[in-house]
């Protein structure tokens, strides 16, 4: 067996790999795939999940697919003392996919969907109007040249 490198070795590697080229696969299938016992595929999946290294098993959805096809990134300017309950009501908007606290210019940042620019923009009122939000600076997507993602990390090895 490979010496770990950052928590991976080579079969949790080529196990990940499996996985996310065949989501769909038993355990038994996956084991005999890689020439393992399905004990081992079980354990290693459980030590990656309890490490925090598989975050989940669901399905990734497409909000365009969904009728959300415009992305936009904003920018918000916050009062440092409500960023707890600013980040609460982020999570309540069904269209904020993603918010992060950041250093530099702006404080938070979001990656919203909408049906449209419209859309777009009823999104960022209701932002704009939760307690603590000073202002907002938005840009919308054009087209993803590298969509999120994590798994190449995974491979680094």
């Amino acid at each position: 067996m490979a010496v770990r490198k950052h928590g991976l070795d080579d079969l949790d590697r080529r196990l990940l790999q499996l996985i996310r080229e065949r989501p769909r696969t038993g355990l038994l299938e996956i084991a005999r795939l890689l020439g393992v016992a399905r004990g081992t595929v079980s354990a290693r999946l459980d030590r990656m999940v309890a490490d925090g290294v598989i975050t989940d098993f669901g399905p990734n959805l497409s909000p365009r697919a969904l009728g959300y096809p415009v992305q936009a990134f904003t920018t918000l300017e916050v009062e440092q003392v409500s960023r707890a309950g600013i980040s609460a009501a982020l999570g309540a908007i069904p269209e904020v996919l993603e918010a992060h606290i950041v250093t530099g210019p702006g404080d938070v940042w979001c990656r919203i969907a909408g049906r449209d620019h419209e859309h777009i923009q009823e999104v960022i009122d209701r932002a704009l109007a939760i307690p603590g939000v000073r202002r907002s600076s938005t840009v919308i997507t054009l087209s993803a040249v590298v969509p999120h993602r994590v798994h190449p990390l995974a491979d680094l090895g």
